[in-house]
């Protein structure tokens, strides 16, 4: 065993099968390690749905291509009375004392298992990686060898990033991986940098073909014109606002669009516009590609981004973005790309789609530059150069 060359990814989920962007990355980011001829461990848990934590995936250890997976069950024994407390004080702008934060790490996913596996093992890895930064996994198990922990945050302007809890975390890892300067720029924000932060970006691995009348075909949508969400469906992602906005420009049949969305959690639409939104649950990979080579534009109403794949992909396929202005991030990329739009408010979101709906062909213009700002600045192969330049300068 080469320590000098063997390294551990700590995610609090990992899989195929697993919706999320900083899920999907870190599995690609532990797969090109191991092409690279590192000894590459995932330790993580039986989880797949991060609403629920069900133990639903098997424990391990497991063969992914050159990775091997080590899952551990997921404990959830409290009853979430300290975790809604330090929610409601954070949504009232309050600071919960120290004591009180604990108790809200705590009351919630947690896997002794693996705390102890990490514990016992960590002497035999040359690096750590954890991530994202407000997960129970990452908390404890990021500070077990902090001399040769990696801290992926994965970090956007939020009242957690705030919450005195993490500083050990941020401020005593051996080092900080990040996707985005303004990511840097809320990090630095918050705590000096120091030497040991960089910027080394992210990859996307480039379909090789689409099949854009393929999805159609396979879904029933014929020449249904569509926009496209994909990933959460969940409040904190924009999903609520996003599908209010749709409702009040599809009322009256002025808009000429249908909503189109896949991912994990509950769709609800109003029922005067229910026939306008299709909801896909879980698809494969194909089909998400196929899905954002047919989409008349890709809508990205979160603002709470540390890099946003899902955009990229979009102008991978050739597709405009529509995005939120509030997410530094997306609105970072929609300006150095020249590739997507952005909206302040629901008025805005609102006008945007009626573009979409009847200036289809200025709109899809505004995509041309998109694929070539994502295979000039988030190749794989340059991205993973900077990851292991990193832990030969600082472990």
């Amino acid at each position: 065993m080469d320590l000098h060359r063997r390294i551990a990814f700590v995610p609090p989920r990992y899989g195929t099968d697993v919706v999320g962007g900083a899920e999907a990355s870190l599995r690609e980011v532990a797969h090109g390690f191991a092409g690279r001829g590192w000894e590459v461990d995932v330790l993580t848990t039986q989880a797949r749905d991060h609403f629920t934590w069900a133990n639903e995936l098997p424990a391990g250890p497991l063969v992914d291509g050159k990775v091997t997976v080590t899952r551990f069950p997921v404990v959830r024994d409290t009853p979430g009375h300290d975790r809604a407390l330090v929610e409601q004080l954070l949504a009232d702008g309050e600071t919960p004392t120290i004591d009180e934060q604990e108790r809200w790490i705590n009351d919630g996913l947690r896997s002794p298992e693996l705390f102890h596996h990490v514990l016992d093992h960590a002497e035999s890895y040359r690096a750590i990686v954890v991530s994202p930064y407000m997960f129970w996994t990452t908390f404890a198990c990021g500070q077990v060898a902090p001399d040769r922990t990696i801290l992926r945050p994965c970090l956007h302007d939020e009242p957690y990033a705030r919450l005195e809890l993490f500083e050990p975390l941020f401020t005593g890892s051996a080092g900080r991986w990040l996707f985005t300067d303004p990511e840097r720029d809320v990090l630095a924000s918050l705590y000096p940098l120091g030497d040991r932060t960089a910027v080394v970006g992210d990859g996307v691995t480039v379909p090789a073909a689409y099949d854009p009348e393929g999805f159609r075909r396979r879904h029933g949508l014929g020449d249904r014109r569509f926009v496209l969400y994909g990933g959460r469906r969940e409040g904190g992602k924009g999903w609520d606002e996003l599908l209010a906005g749709f409702a009040e420009a599809a009322r009256g049949g002025v808009l000429d669009l249908a909503l189109v969305t896949f991912g994990v959690g509950e769709v609800v639409a109003p029922p005067d516009v229910a026939d306008r939104v299709v909801d896909l649950g879980r698809i494969s990979d194909r089909d998400r590609d196929d899905a954002f080579a047919a989409a008349g534009a890709y809508l990205q109403p979160s603002t709470v981004e540390s890099f946003s794949r899902t955009v990229m992909e979009a102008w991978l396929a050739g597709t405009p973005v529509v995005a939120n202005a509030g997410s530094a991030v997306v609105r970072w990329h929609c300006e150095r790309s020249g590739a997507g739009i952005t909206y302040a408010d629901r008025t805005e979101l609102v006008e945007c789609l009626r573009l979409v709906a009847e200036a289809p062909d200025l709109v899809a213009a505004l995509a041309k530059p998109g694929r070539d700002y994502v295979l000039d600045s988030y190749s794989w192969p340059a991205a993973l150069d900077r990851m292991e330049a990193t832990i030969e300068a600082w472990l």
